[in-house]
């Protein structure tokens, strides 16, 4: 208990967590025993005459009697013992009905498992589990009491089985194994700050950092797999290969406005373009309040924002000026999602990290191998996959890779790309 879930402490892995995490935790605290200091300060009144007149009898007979809000009043010194009863039921009902990953079921995903939490320093392996998605797309992790467990939709494993991207699948696993290591399941934090999610922006901010914890707990270990889970994340399982992971992050800086902003402050996780411009720049945190400068595009834009006023828009006519006369990084015929069992001619990661801008059509035109970059990390056994066209001259980026940082390394069009997978 005082030790935590790792072997690096209660505190984690501090180069991991993100820097806003720790001050919201504490003002969620405070704000949860703030909340628990009114509570009982009310029934202290409430309870402090035997003959209550005025507004202390309305009160009380609300509470008693009124089918109303007050009678949150009386629940609120129940939430710990429910907190405690809701996490052992979704515990049992996993063990009841879900499949078990083990060495001889989902051993490649329980593989996965392991070795994350061997790289996180976890001082067990955590329960996982494979639920049925039915269509959805989701992962969690949770715990009861000293225990932790995983729990992965079956649709993932459309994405991360062998003929499809083992490396997003691993990704999302490394995601939720963090989030154990980095202490956001444990019960005694969850009924300290559950109160914040009362308040608002500052529950879903609190959220939004645990989020961009796990994130950094994913990269770590799966660089490779950054593309793949935000395409799984914008585009499904089928169209996730198409999404263009520059187009995605360069449109966070262009997005802009309060209505934007609202949107991200009222959720629980990132909006997908912040993410995946914290994923593709590690020399900043993942943006909680304010998004990221539009000077950290890599790319010019290829569409204007919804941001931008609508006059200055182009009419049809000028888009299909463009159209006719430039052409996309990769072949038309790959633009409609990959499927197991198949091949195809263009490499998955070449897809993911073409440039997003259009090129000239022609035979002058460049082809989707030419100007490469690749991120390199310390030699280990995992190196991360190439990325697609060379960022714009003067841009660096520091990736952080299973032990430490290695800055970007910039390649001209004669380094061939190193494939790691083959459609």
């Amino acid at each position: 208990m005082l030790n935590g879930a790792t072997v690096h402490g209660i505190a984690g892995t501090n180069r991991l967590r993100h820097p806003a995490e720790i001050p919201l935790l504490i003002a969620a605290v405070l704000t949860t025993l703030m909340g628990y200091g009114i509570w009982f300060m009310v029934i202290s009144w409430l309870a402090g005459s035997s003959e209550a007149t005025g507004l202390e009898a309305e009160v009380r007979n609300q509470l008693l009697d009124g089918d109303t809000l007050y009678q949150v009043l009386l629940v609120i010194p129940l939430t710990p013992l429910l907190v405690w009863i809701a996490r052992a039921i979704m515990y049992a009902q996993l063990r009841a009905s879900s499949a078990q990953m083990s060495p001889t079921q989902f051993p490649e995903g329980y593989r996965m498992v392991v070795e994350a939490a061997r790289e996180f320093g976890l001082r067990r392996v955590p329960d996982a589990y494979v639920v049925l998605g039915n269509g959805q797309i989701n992962a969690f992790a949770s715990g009861h009491g000293f225990r932790r467990f995983v729990a992965v939709y079956s649709d993932l494993f459309e994405i991360g089985g062998r003929a499809r991207d083992p490396e997003a699948l691993r990704f999302i696993i490394n995601h939720e194994v963090g989030h154990i290591a980095a202490g956001h399941v444990s019960y005694f934090r969850l009924i300290f700050s559950h109160l914040a999610g009362y308040v608002p922006l500052l529950g879903q901010a609190l959220s939004r950092a645990q989020e961009y914890t796990a994130d950094n707990h994913g990269y770590a270990s799966s660089p490779q797999g950054v593309s793949g889970a935000m395409g799984v994340l914008t585009g499904g399982k089928y169209l996730g290969a198409e999404v263009n992971t520059h187009a995605l992050a360069d449109r966070a800086t262009r997005e802009k406005g309060f209505w934007l902003h609202l949107s991200n402050w009222l959720s629980s996780h990132p909006i997908n373009t912040w993410r995946a411009h914290a994923l593709r720049d590690r020399s900043r945190p993942g943006r909680i309040m304010i998004r990221p400068p539009e000077s950290t595009a890599w790319f010019p834009p290829s569409a204007p924002s919804g941001s931008g006023w609508s006059d200055s828009w182009p009419t049809p006519e000028q888009v299909l000026s463009v159209l006719d006369s430039t052409t996309t990084s990769v072949p038309s015929e790959e633009q409609f999602g990959r499927y197991p069992g198949m091949s195809y001619e263009t490499p998955r990661n070449e897809l993911r990290w073409a440039s997003p801008v259009p090129v000239p059509a022609g035979p002058a035109g460049p082809t989707a191998s030419e100007g490469t970059y690749s991120a390199k990390t310390p030699a280990g056994p995992q190196q991360p996959a190439s990325y697609g066209d060379t960022p714009p001259a003067g841009q660096e980026d520091r990736i952080m890779g299973g032990s430490g940082t290695a800055p970007l390394s910039l390649q001209g069009p004669q380094d061939p790309r190193p494939d790691l997978d083959q459609g």
